[in-house]
């Protein structure tokens, strides 16, 4: 496939690290349904797997002068995504430090490129760490998508043990998704 006619990389970012987070089921479910909707190249990044160390790097992000190796390396992978979908736990009414600190390790490799944002919790269905989650975006130059997808009471609708966990979308969920993946296809063709 060449240059000009390759499908945009949608990256997938798992927030949560901690054991035992249905963040991974819930991404590996959006994953395959967005390459189903076949508008994607489509990559999970996991948060926990980058395993970033708390922001030390002695020059601001914006430079682009990075020390560290870590740094480095999850620039590269950041750097090569066209969009995002940040899939996101609320903890205390926000969203989580892990995702925080990984934000903003990195300054020009998010800015103009296209974000959703998939929010998960109980009742009220992650919105609050969307809506803390949002202000950050926009301050490192993303392109807000208003299609996101808050899944309430996530939990029960994870089966399985361990690494076989399975996430199962409601109706709902899936007219979220597919609102979510045609607002970031729109916005992608908009901004050329």
């Amino acid at each position: 496939m060449s240059e000009d006619t390759r499908r945009p990389l949608l990256q997938i970012v798992v927030a949560s690290s901690r054991p035992g987070r249905i963040g991974e089921p819930i991404a590996r479910w959006f994953a395959g349904y967005a390459r189903e909707y076949e508008g994607f190249e489509v990559e999970i990044v996991d948060l926990a797997e980058v395993d970033l160390p708390m922001f030390a790097e002695p020059e601001h992000p914006r430079s682009g002068n990075y020390t560290l190796d870590s740094t480095k390396a999850f620039s590269a992978i950041i750097d090569r995504a066209d969009a995002f979908v940040f899939v996101t736990p609320e903890y205390n009414h926000s969203f989580n430090a892990v995702l925080k600190n990984a934000l903003d390790h990195l300054n020009r490799e998010w800015a103009g490129k296209p974000a959703t944002i998939i929010s998960y919790g109980g009742v009220a269905a992650g919105t609050r760490a969307a809506e803390a989650l949002w202000p950050v975006l926009i301050a490192l130059n993303m392109v807000p998508v208003s299609a996101a997808v808050p899944i309430p009471f996530a939990m029960k609708n994870v089966t399985g043990e361990g690494d076989e966990r399975v996430f199962t979308a409601a109706p709902e969920t899936e007219a979220g998704a597919k609102a979510a993946l045609d607002g970031l296809g729109a916005m992608l063709a908009r901004l050329g």
